[in-house]
């Protein structure tokens, strides 16, 4: 058995490999991958158990992951099992003792404050880790365990609060963005819908209806796979998208004469029909687009 020391260290070396691995991959990773997770070490180490929602490696004491299944839904953007209004999730324990069998070295994640990972599971073979969140309290009449996606440690227990705003942007920065990412980057299988750039680790999802109006959900037919380039041209109204799904470039930019980047990258893609989303239910709403496009037009 590992030293605790030795456990420390690796399960930051775990944290570490993963967000390298998953930011390859447009954030987000597949059963296959996860099961048969290598490290950089040439360590295997399994991320998730086939069948279990829990993962407890031999080398730990305390649990590595948990896997929270959401509805599957597309297009639901809160599918998830974390309360919006805490920003915590309710984790169910499996059967038998809290103090027993897979509950084990969760209840021994709680008692150590250890970190663990949390993938969340938004669409079939789809897992967006989370990490880390933390064990602090155990709801025994519910046999729950209650996880806090809170990095920073500003509470130990549920009875400390949190300011309301506070909770949403945490979850939304947490959870529901890259969540929102990788249903995104699925859809449009891992390429720019302007430039088809297959690079995950430089591609985006831009919002359509920007999420700081209420209308701006973070669902996939809200959203477009942009590379860099391209998402930060959108955003800045320089590319405008009609809503019969034909890429536009600002006519000041058409003008100007700078270089191969804005020749091949930007006035090249004028007129260019967009790269659509396989299923058609997956495809960009075009009321907001069209929203969308009278202001990049104006």
């Amino acid at each position: 058995m590992l030293s605790s020391e030795e456990q420390a260290r690796l399960r930051l070396e775990v944290f570490a490999d993963l967000e390298h691995f998953v930011d390859s991959r447009g954030g987000f990773a597949s059963k296959e991958e996860l099961t048969g997770f290598v490290m950089r070490s040439g360590l295997r180490m399994p991320l998730i158990d086939t069948g279990r929602g829990i993962r407890n490696p031999q080398e730990f004491d305390a649990s590595l992951s948990i896997v929270s299944a959401g509805d599957g839904g597309r297009n639901n953007p809160y599918d998830d099992a974390i309360d919006r209004e805490t920003g915590l999730l309710r984790y169910s324990w499996a059967k038998g003792p809290v103090d027993g069998g897979d509950n084990r070295k969760l209840l021994a994640a709680l008692h150590a404050g250890t970190p663990l990972i949390l993938f969340e599971k938004p669409l079939p073979n789809l897992y967006v880790p989370v990490f880390p969140v933390y064990v602090i309290d155990i709801d025994l009449e519910n046999r729950h365990f209650i996880i806090d996606l809170d990095d920073s440690r500003l509470r130990n227990g549920r009875d400390v609060p949190l300011d309301k705003k506070y909770v949403d942007r945490l979850v939304k920065q947490r959870v529901h963005q890259p969540m929102f990412r990788a249903r995104v980057l699925s859809a449009y299988n891992k390429r720019c819908a302007v430039c088809t750039l297959k690079y995950p680790e430089l591609l985006d999802a831009a919002h359509i209806i920007g999420d700081g109006d209420e209308r701006g959900l973070p669902v996939v037919t809200n959203g477009m796979a942009m590379c860099k380039i391209h998402h930060a041209a959108y955003d800045q109204d320089f590319l405008g998208v009609s809503p019969d799904y034909v890429v536009h470039i600002n006519e000041r930019l058409l003008a100007d004469r700078d270089g191969p980047m804005l020749q091949f990258g930007l006035q090249a893609m004028d007129g260019k029909s967009l790269e659509l989303p396989s299923r058609r239910d997956d495809r960009p709403d075009r009321d907001h687009l069209a929203e969308r496009f009278a202001r990049f037009a104006s």
